[in-house]
Order: C-alpha cells, then sequence, then structure tokens
C-alpha cells in the first residue's frame, strides 16, 4: 500500500523559511515525486516535481528561485525548501507520486495518482 506522509507545515513571518518533509512508503521503484499546493477557493496548482532516478527537477514559475525540492535517497524522504516565502505562498500542500512516469525522467511525470493528506503553510506580514 503506497503512503506519503507530510510534515514540517506551519507559519513564517514574509521573507521567512519553512522546509516540508514527505515519508514516501509501498513501493520500490524510480518514481516521480512532487509538491502541490491549494489556496482557499482556488484550483489545486503543481509546485515543483522530481524524478528520483535523476534529472533535472521542474519549479512553477511563481517559486522558481525561491522553492527546492530534493530527494535522499538513502532516507527515501522528499524535501521542500521553502525560502523568501510570500503571503500568495499560503496554502495548504501535498506531497504527491506518480509510480508509473511515461519515460524515465522528469519530463515524464505527470500521472500523480498517490497523495498525502496535506499540511498547512500560512505566511503572514
Amino acid at each position: 500500500q503506497v503512503e506519503l506522509l507530510e510534515s514540517g507545515g506551519g507559519s513564517a513571518q514574509v521573507g521567512g523559511s519553512l522546509r516540508l518533509s514527505c515519508a514516501p512508503s509501498g513501493y520500490d521503484r524510480m518514481v516521480c515525486l512532487a509538491w502541490f499546493r491549494q489556496a482557499p477557493e482556488k484550483e489545486r496548482e503543481e509546485v515543483a516535481l522530481l524524478y528520483t532516478g535523476g534529472g533535472t527537477p521542474y519549479y512553477d514559475d511563481a517559486v522558481k528561485g525561491r522553492f527546492t525540492i530534493s530527494y535522499d535517497s538513502d532516507k527515501d524522504m522528499l524535501f521542500l525548501q521553502m525560502d523568501n516565502l510570500k503571503p500568495e505562498d499560503t496554502a495548504v500542500y501535498y506531497c504527491a507520486a506518480d509510480l508509473y512516469p511515461a519515460i524515465a525522467a522528469p519530463g515524464g511525470c505527470g500521472d500523480f495518482t498517490y497523495w498525502g493528506q496535506g499540511t498547512q503553510v500560512t505566511v503572514s506580514a
């Protein structure tokens, strides 16, 4: 059974930092892992993704240069380092997995069928 357990959400001030963690389990292959977010009354949006086998991670333009997605293969943990936070970063953040990417690279990621429970991030002035 595939499970994704997020942690690390909370509150920060504008310009501050937070680090989200995700512990995936229940599979034994190279996969795509991603962070999504959903703000109140807005659609869910993809923030960043990577392929655990390597390649250049993808970032949404809204977070490029401020957020860093990473994967620790020794610990099997996914992270999202969020720096220079803005009020518009306030949202529930979700970890997601695509177990069968079209190709073995970040460009093959897209069918995210497994989701964590979400963790709240609130940024205030």
